[in-house]
């Protein structure tokens, strides 16, 4: 149905789906083909009103932020026919943050990097169990591989760590590597995971040629930490307006200073490589 609503009648289109395995893969599917966003179903008639509040925030969210509403045909496609090549200096950390529209703004990013990249780092707004489906998608299209990350993964190039779902994703150091750490503390603006709490503990690494970006999304998660990141010597990219489906959190980073560039997805992935070409080659100068 909601494949058949994108084509004749594009329709922002809220997902209310049980977190069941199977449940998941379908609206992880949902989301790639144009739903706006996922919301778990409730488990039992206790949780009913903090999914009606939770719709109500999603749909004010969005009346005030403005959206845009994609065909399933107008979408990137997923394989691109080459990927960018990694050049010679990229040696780094990619920390990627988005919210609504971001499993297919992710998808068109990764797919369009090698499988070399160096090793990336991912929070998406996403309920708890999503995740996993999400990984698994990312992971059969994607050159790199893909994993939810459980914590304790040290950091190597061509994989891309997932946040899970209701956990915080850092980075960390561990001797001489550097490692995912999930944490369970509060939400942060109203989200677990959130782009502020990734982007933070990265912006605290020193000596790490680290390039980050900032997608679509509501709201303002995010835009702190790409200040901070900013500010501690990261190449910053924030999404450009024209292949955002909710220009939300790239216009708040942007607003704050927090966006050394401003891309679209397609031009995204040749800039990653020439920013960490610039950040390498200071560290050899």
């Amino acid at each position: 149905f909601l494949r058949k609503l994108m084509e004749h009648r594009p329709t922002p289109v809220i997902i209310v789906s049980s977190v069941t395995q199977a449940g998941s893969s379908a609206s992880i599917e949902a989301l790639r083909i144009g739903a706006i966003d996922v919301i778990p179903k409730p488990g039992g008639p206790y949780s009913v009103p903090q999914v009606a509040d939770r719709l109500k925030q999603r749909i004010r969210a969005l009346r005030a932020t403005g959206y845009k509403v994609a065909r399933p045909d107008s979408a990137p496609a997923p394989r691109p026919a080459v990927p960018a090549a990694v050049p010679r200096r990229a040696n780094g950390l990619v920390a990627i943050g988005a919210s609504t529209g971001g499993t297919q703004a992710i998808e068109a990013l990764l797919t369009r990097l090698p499988a070399d990249v160096p090793p990336i780092v991912v929070v998406q707004h996403m309920p708890a169990n999503f995740t996993r489906a999400f990984a698994e998608r990312l992971d059969g299209v994607c050159p790199m591989r893909v994993v939810e990350s459980a914590g304790g993964e040290l950091l190597e190039r061509g994989t891309a760590y997932i946040a899970p779902g209701d956990f915080h994703l850092v980075v960390e150091r561990f001797g001489v590597q550097l490692r995912t750490g999930v944490r369970q503390g509060p939400p942060v603006h109203h989200q677990r995971p959130a782009v502020d709490v990734l982007f933070h503990s990265v912006a605290r690494l020193k000596g790490v040629p680290v390039v980050a970006l900032l997608l679509t999304g509501m709201g303002a998660d995010g835009a702190d930490g790409m200040v901070a990141l900013r500010q501690a010597g990261a190449e910053t990219i924030a999404e450009d307006e024209h292949s955002c489906v909710v220009f939300g959190m790239p216009k708040e980073a942007i607003a704050r200073g927090g966006a050394g560039h401003v891309a679209t997805l397609l031009r995204m992935p040749s800039l990653v490589f020439e920013c960490f070409e610039r950040l390498n080659a200071s560290r050899v100068a």
